[in-house]
């Protein structure tokens, strides 16, 4: 640059100042600085002096020629580059100029900043992580988005402006400066153009960096959402998968088989809406790879796992209904096999055996026993080596058993009725025999004739009917009511205990019931596997063979056992029950079951079951006194009744309370009951209220193998259910230091207890001598065992 300074009116000082100043800021950017000295004599004086005394410091920084007039101007520069106050002709007005300008430099500021935004965007898209949840993900594609169309706003406004500009250079102003000034102009058109070019490719280059960002983002989105959809019903699948794999594909009862086939269609049911969901997932994915998502092979990976899951369930559950009915089918024949039986027994109970002495009483006999053959061979003549083949896919070890079980029963009824066909057949050959083969005896009745028809085998033949069909009525009651009892257990489990882990009916169950299935219900569980898996098919196998009734007993004694923890936890049962018995949870229960009666009902069913067990064998007992198998039946009457008293012991000895001591640790409750109590003592101080004990406490006493537990009975009053009673702990002796006196004057019901060599004297007073004498023999027992 050359720089023309005009100072013909200016003092030295303040050109001097001017040099300085240019000097300090354009010391590499000027070529030449011409300065028009001021016009006054003495100004001009002191100009030439001091321009000659600092002309060394001006040289060292810019060259500066010092012009006395705008003549020697013309002798540096064309007159055609200098406007007329310098003697020139070139047309110049410099106010436009600056105003063009810095509107030029505003531009191109602007544009600078328009990058540097389009940049940090860009720089923020790429470099920002994306959330993991699909609201988060909505809500920033949506600020991005109202970002970019306010990017593209500000691209619209300053693309306006620079047009607007470039405008005002193509178009000459009617202002003060000419058409010629614009001369100059097409260096700042070509600036303003440039800028112009930059930001309309900037702004090509954002559209299409935003399209693609936009189209990835939508499609993440859409992979978001295909991803939690599928997971929730993979998730889904996978847990029905596992709860179906729970219920077994058998089942040893019709009603057990019908029940897990109803949760086996429950299931199914639902196995369909998930498998209608996962096609729903599955159509989903094939769009999102139809339109070319960037995740193409994930998308049809998860497809295909989705289908291969969904066809496993629906496979796994179409296999297991085809077992269960199958299985179904086998127990229907089996069931139908055992009523057969039955229906063949009772059949042969009611025949009058004395209305069968005739001819005609033995033909109709023996018709009816030759139709019910005839009605009943497709199961009394069944084939069990072709039933094991035709049902050999749903064989188990307990189907097994029980085909072996009903094949034992069938043979025994089989050999009945050939041996009662061949006992009429004999009576009919006897009726046809002739009359004059056989001496005529006028003094006595011809029936006399044969042993069959004689006084004594009458009372054979009625004895043998009567005995027989008694015992048949008191074994099919036995084993009808336990095949009842086994279902009822069963329809309990199921409708009541396994519904309080269906998440389905949780919202419906009390908090407090919550996790307390095995409080409520005890260990019915336990009880329900013995009588469906051993005891039941024990009795059944008795059906043929009734001599074998006590030893189905004796054999499983130790397995009634189990009963004493049922009953030692009712109580608590009841407690529980007593406190949502209301509750929502279980009336649904009992309407999806149709019980007419509620729960309470049937959770008393065992303790009733176990009463009936020794009335049964106390009706067979009255007709089998001269049987086989009658010791066997007494001895598991006794069982059965020293069961009853040990769980009624166990059931007081629960309401002790007030003992500090763990009660199991005293051994098993022997005997227990309530006695009068008179106490004394030998030594040490004697109370008043001792001497003056006329009238006897009264004590509940519990004799343990290690100990004898004085308690004191006390009654709560109220109604119903409210209404308990419990037992205060007073006093123990250790066996191993009690002595006994048998007889006390008095009274026979009346003895003695005396602790630690008569230290304390405690005088029993039993309601009954037969009670003194029992408790007597079992402290008697305990003291022999403890001498030996």
């Amino acid at each position: 640059f050359i720089l023309i300074l005009d100072r013909r009116l200016d003092t030295w000082t303040s050109v001097k100042m001017t040099l300085q100043k240019i000097a300090a800021s354009f010391p590499g950017n000027l070529h030449l600085v011409m300065v028009l000295r001021p016009t006054g004599f003495f100004q001009r004086t002191f100009t030439d002096i001091g321009f000659r005394f600092s002309q060394e410091d001006f040289l060292l920084k810019l060259p500066v020629v010092m012009l006395s007039s705008v003549s020697d101007l013309l002798t540096y520069i064309d007159e055609q580059q200098l406007t007329p106050e310098f003697g020139g002709t070139l047309e110049y007005c410099h106010s436009e100029w600056v105003i063009f300008r810095t509107a030029i430099e505003s531009f191109a500021l602007t544009v600078k900043e328009i990058a540097q935004m389009l940049q940090s965007f860009g720089m923020e898209l790429a470099e920002t992580e994306l959330p993991d949840d699909m609201y988060s993900i909505e809500r920033i594609l949506a600020l991005r988005t109202e970002k970019y169309y306010q990017l593209k706003e500000d691209i619209t406004a300053v693309t306006k402006e620079g047009n607007l500009l470039l405008s005002s250079f193509e178009e000459p102003d009617s202002g003060e400066c000419s058409q010629d000034q614009h001369r100059e102009r097409p260096g700042d058109w070509e600036t303003v153009n440039r800028l112009l070019g930059q930001l309309r490719e900037m702004e090509t280059a954002f559209d299409g960096f935003w399209e693609k960002h936009q189209l990835k983002m939508e499609q993440y989105l859409q992979l978001w959402k295909f991803e939690q959809s599928f997971q929730e019903v993979k998730n889904a699948i996978e847990f029905l998968m596992g709860q179906q794999a729970e219920l077994p594909d058998t089942g040893d009862s019709v009603a057990q088989v019908k029940q897990r086939l109803k949760d086996l269609g429950h299931f199914d049911g639902m196995a369909q809406d998930l498998i209608g969901k996962a096609q729903v997932v599955i159509l989903h994915g094939h769009q999102l790879a139809a339109n070319h998502h960037y995740a193409l092979n994930l998308i049809c990976q998860q497809c295909n796992e989705l289908r291969h899951h969904s066809d496993l369930l629906s496979d796994e559950i179409k296999r297991k209904q085809m077992r269960l009915q199958k299985t179904l089918d086998l127990h229907t024949r089996l069931q139908q096999a055992l009523q057969c039986c039955d229906e063949g027994a009772y059949l042969l109970a009611n025949q009058q055996m004395d209305k069968c002495q005739s001819k005609e009483g033995a033909q109709k006999a023996l018709q009816d026993i030759e139709r019910f053959l005839e009605s009943s061979s497709a199961y009394l003549n069944d084939d069990p080596q072709a039933l094991q083949y035709d049902f050999e896919s749903v064989l188990t070890s307990e189907l097994k058993c029980q085909i072996q079980s009903v094949q034992v029963k069938l043979e025994n009824v089989r050999s009945m009725f050939e041996n009662r066909q061949s006992c009429f057949k004999k009576l009919l050959d006897k009726h046809v025999r002739p009359v004059q083969l056989v001496a005529p005896r006028p003094e006595n009745p011809p029936r006399s004739k044969s042993p069959l028809f004689s006084p004594k085998h009458d009372i054979v033949i009625t004895f043998f009917h009567n005995f027989f069909h008694y015992i048949s009525h008191v074994i099919n009651e036995l084993i009808e009511t336990e095949r009842v009892y086994v279902e009822e257990l069963f329809t309990v489990l199921t409708g009541y205990r396994a519904e309080m882990d269906n998440p389905a009916m949780l919202i419906l169950m009390p908090p407090i019931l919550r996790n307390r299935k095995d409080v409520l219900f005890g260990n019915m569980p336990e009880i329900y596997d013995f009588h469906n898996k051993i005891f039941l098919h024990s009795l059944e196998s008795c059906l043929g063979a009734p001599e074998r009734v006590g030893f189905c007993f004796l054999d499983r004694r130790e397995d009634f056992q189990m009963y004493e923890k049922y009953c030692q936890n009712k109580p608590r049962s009841e407690s529980l029950w007593r406190q949502c018995s209301e509750s929502t949870f279980f009336q649904e229960c009992q309407r999806k079951l149709e019980h007419k009666l509620g729960l309470d009902s049937y959770l008393l069913k065992p303790v009733q079951r176990l009463t009936k067990y020794q009335l049964l064998l106390k009706e067979l007992l009255k007709y089998s006194t001269s049987c086989d198998g009658v010791q066997e039946l007494q001895e598991a009457l006794v069982a059965m009744l020293d069961l009853l008293k040990s769980v009624n012991d166990s059931m007081h000895q629960i309401s002790i309370t007030g003992y500090d001591g763990d009660l199991s640790e005293l051994g098993k409750v022997l005997m227990q009951g309530s006695f009068s109590v008179w106490t004394g003592h030998r030594k040490g101080p004697t109370k008043m209220k001792d001497l003056a004990r006329f009238k006897p406490m009264q004590r509940h006493l519990f004799l343990y193998e290690k100990a004898l537990v004085f308690c004191k009975k006390r009654e709560e009053h109220g109604d119903g259910y409210d209404k308990t009673s419990s037992y205060s702990f007073k006093h123990f002796l250790k066996m191993n230091a009690v002595g006994i006196t048998e007889n006390v004057k008095g009274d026979h019901r009346k003895f003695e207890i005396w602790y630690s060599g008569r230290e304390e004297v405690y005088v029993v007073q039993a309601q009954t001598v037969d009670l003194k004498m029992a408790w007597l023999n079992e402290i008697r027992k305990i003291l022999f065992k403890q001498q030996e």
